[in-house]
């Protein structure tokens, strides 16, 4: 029976409580589909560095290294020094583990979640490939003048072939394992940030070892706006990390809120990160309020990723369900009780593999 180490990092606010429904879906699952989950948890958040100082030791940075997954609840609280907390642990694994690639999927499981008129389950399902190490986000910046009337600020945009590259054929990889249109668009502002040629030149280097695939593409405010009026035009969408991380929270809107949306960031064959895309909500954390479906999903997500796709698919299956039948009515706050709806969909797990 396979056994796979996994990393569980609660973290702030809502992020223990949320995680912990997570946990105990994937546990139900591991035990319909025979394997096992050893899981580690670490109390790294605000409140430990509080209280202890410590962000994210280097020794449990080292065992986490040697596991196959972290499974993460949510970061951030407005106590802490701003982005200090969430670069300490997620950015560092990001950037120290290269998980170069942030997989968010974008897809509605019933029309009354949607915001958007006359739009079905049908017309959305996509999914983005966010570069995820480079970009405005690689850490290069500085301050001149800090303080004074005449104080300048820069931040530099970095794109490798290295990283653009990879980023790009995991799309298209990605498109071709779908059984969808088999479509990459291309999101970039080529057009007024002149440094994303690089994306245009690879992009289309990269498409002519896929011919089976095709190709769109949009400048990213034109992407915005498709998203909206035309979202079904989307399969899978490649971008740089800063627009990914934009135009994923805008795709977690149309297919039903924060509650629902979940990521892995990913370097495939090697540790990755999973988790909700919400926040902490702090106001929140304790009320047993918040909706734990999108860290759930993101249990999902981890499952596929570590080869166990059967469960992984039967706990999108059976949230899709619970959705559609209006057993679960909501994925806002306060919509179900925290601890409910983790039961609620560990349950119906439990059931549907019976009747199977």
């Amino acid at each position: 029976m396979h056994e796979y180490s996994i990393a569980v990092i609660g973290g702030d606010g809502i992020g223990p409580e949320v995680a912990k429904e997570g946990i105990q879906v994937v546990r139900t699952a591991a035990d319909i589909f025979g394997f096992k989950v050893r899981l580690t948890e670490y109390p790294f958040g605000s409140e430990n560095y509080f209280s202890t100082g410590d962000i994210f030791p280097d020794r449990a940075f080292e065992e986490v290294k040697g596991m196959d997954a972290v499974y993460l609840g949510a970061i951030g609280d407005p106590r802490a020094p701003v982005g200090m907390i969430e670069y300490g642990i997620i950015a560092k694994m990001r950037f120290e583990l290269d998980l170069y690639i942030n997989l968010r999927p974008i897809k509605l499981y019933t029309e009354r979640l949607c915001p958007l008129k006359g739009k079905k389950p049908e017309d959305i399902d996509m999914i983005f490939v966010r570069e995820n190490t480079e970009g405005a986000y690689a850490g290069m910046h500085g301050f001149c003048h800090k303080g004074q009337a005449h104080e300048v600020a820069t931040q530099t945009m970095v794109y490798s072939r290295l990283g653009v590259e990879r980023a790009v054929r995991f799309a298209f990889e990605t498109a071709r394992e779908r059984s969808m249109k088999k479509q990459v668009t291309l999101i970039d502002k080529a057009n007024a940030v002149r440094a994303h040629d690089i994306w245009t030149r690879v992009f289309e280097e990269v498409a002519r070892e896929y011919p089976d695939i095709s190709t769109d593409h949009a400048y990213v405010d034109a992407a915005c706006m498709w998203m909206v009026k035309n979202p079904e035009w989307f399969d899978v969408a490649v971008t740089t990390n800063l627009f990914g991380d934009i135009v994923t929270d805008l795709g977690a809107m149309i297919q039903g809120g924060m509650g629902i949306a979940a990521s892995g960031n990913l370097h495939p064959g090697r540790v990755s990160l999973f988790e909700p895309i919400h926040g902490s909500a702090p106001k929140h954390a304790g009320k047993n309020t918040a909706s734990p479906v999108a860290a759930i999903m993101a249990g999902s997500m981890m499952l596929d990723y570590l080869g166990q796709k059967e469960a992984g698919k039967a706990i999108e299956n059976t949230i899709a369900s619970l959705l559609q039948s209006g057993r679960i009515k909501g994925v806002g706050t306060g919509d179900h009780p925290t601890n409910e709806v983790g039961e609620m969909i560990a349950t119906e797990l439990k059931s549907v593999a019976a009747r199977v």
